[in-house]
């Protein structure tokens, strides 16, 4: 019999040693492992922080000995533009106030007296021609119908007068001048009920519908832009009351500005003029010269000029008030700049004048009238060809100018 080889037993706490390490050392592996990858991902996002923003370059202000000269490093960074002169039109601001126009306004009134009934508008509403605006119980209307009524009883009476003239007539029963008085009878009673059904008409009646509501409707399409009665109210005869209401119509308008005196020669009948509303500073209309006043305002030396204009969307209302440009006929040459070259700082308006060498001055200009798209008229403080920064609110800005 073969005898087997002795087994060799390996410990235990040997084993679980061993074990235990080489698990340790796994994890000491992974563990360094996921150390240097995340390591490499912040390293990768520094860098795009990095490259994502780059230095940017600041303008430089070098201080000066005097106070209006700007030294700048980076001078390129603000282009610049040359003042040069432009033929325009002469221009003219004034301010006015628009206004109804008269020839498109009606006033609204009661031919008959009475007690006023019902009101059916009010101030500001618009209307349409033939609506019913207020009904008055009018006692002079009652009058007007009892004249028609007497008169066609009048003429119904003489008319069977005439027959029976005519057929007694006809028999030799009376003379020829009876028969005239009866057909002379007949045509003034004839007449006097076309007179009193007339009146009837005229005072807002209806001859063949007996009422003492007299219906007061608008003789025109508009707005109401002016109401003197209330409920209950009296309204007297035509010649001793003010308008009930007034109507225009203001799909056109007019504007009344002052010009003074020193002016009123520049402006001429049929120029053109922009007016322009405080509500809508972006949005221009445009007008004609349609009259200039012949009399002075002794108090502002002013004359009244009139511009006409169309309304449209009904914008402007009556009563606002408005700055407008009238356009002269004459045109002249102005020294001018893009408006973007100008900056106002405390209520005076500066440009910065390239003097070279990196160096620039503010200077204080005066302003004249717009002169065409985007640009301004100079009136003083530059000369021609005179080289300034094309957006001065971003050069005052960078230089910190007050």
């Amino acid at each position: 019999m073969n005898k087997q080889a002795p087994c060799t037993r390996i410990p235990t706490h040997y084993v679980t040693e061993t074990v235990v390490r080489q698990i340790m050392q796994f994890l000491f592996t992974w563990a360094l492992f996921l150390l240097v990858l995340s390591g490499t991902g912040c390293s990768r996002k520094d860098a795009d922080k990095e490259d994502s923003h780059p230095e940017e370059v600041k303008t430089v202000v070098v201080k000066s000995s005097d106070p209006n000269v700007i030294e700048m490093e980076h001078p390129e960074r603000f282009p610049l533009v040359e003042a040069e002169r432009k033929e325009v039109a002469d221009e003219i601001n004034a301010n006015g106030v628009v206004t109804p126009d008269v020839n498109r306004s009606v006033a609204v009134l009661a031919l008959a007296g009475g007690r006023v009934a019902d009101i059916k508008v009010k101030m500001g509403d618009d209307v349409k021609k033939g609506q019913l605006l207020l009904q008055i119980h009018s006692p002079d209307l009652a009058s007007a119908f009892s004249d028609y009524q007497k008169a066609r009883a009048d003429e119904l009476l003489a008319r069977k007068q005439l027959e029976r003239s005519q057929a007694l007539y006809a028999r030799g029963a009376i003379a020829e001048k009876d028969l005239e008085a009866a057909q002379n009878a007949e045509d003034k009673a004839r007449i006097d009920v076309k007179t009193t059904a007339n009146r009837v008409s005229v005072l807002g009646g209806d001859p063949d519908h007996y009422s003492t509501i007299l219906d007061v409707r608008a003789p025109i399409s508009g707005t109401i832009v002016e109401q003197n009665v209330s409920g209950g109210t009296g309204v007297r005869s035509l010649d001793a009351t003010p308008n009930l209401f007034t109507i225009a119509d203001l799909s056109r308008v007019w504007v009344l500005c002052d010009l003074y005196e020193d002016v009123i020669s520049q402006v001429h009948l049929g120029d053109t003029a922009s007016v322009h509303l405080n509500a809508y500073p972006e949005r221009p209309f445009t007008g004609r010269v349609s009259n200039i006043g012949r009399i002075l305002d002794p108090g502002t030396r002013a004359a009244k000029v009139r511009i006409e204009l169309a309304n449209p969307g009904l914008l402007m209302r009556s009563g606002m008030f408005v700055t407008a440009s009238l356009h002269s006929r004459k045109r002249s040459e102005r020294l001018v700049l893009p408006t973007s070259a100008i900056v106002r700082l405390r209520d005076r308006n500066w440009v910065f004048v390239s003097l070279g060498n990196n160096r620039f001055r503010k200077t204080e200009v005066q302003t004249g009238p717009p002169a065409g798209d985007r640009l301004q008229q100079i009136l003083a403080g530059l000369q021609i060809h005179d080289k300034v920064a094309v957006n001065a609110l971003q050069f005052a800005n960078a230089s910190e100018v007050k």
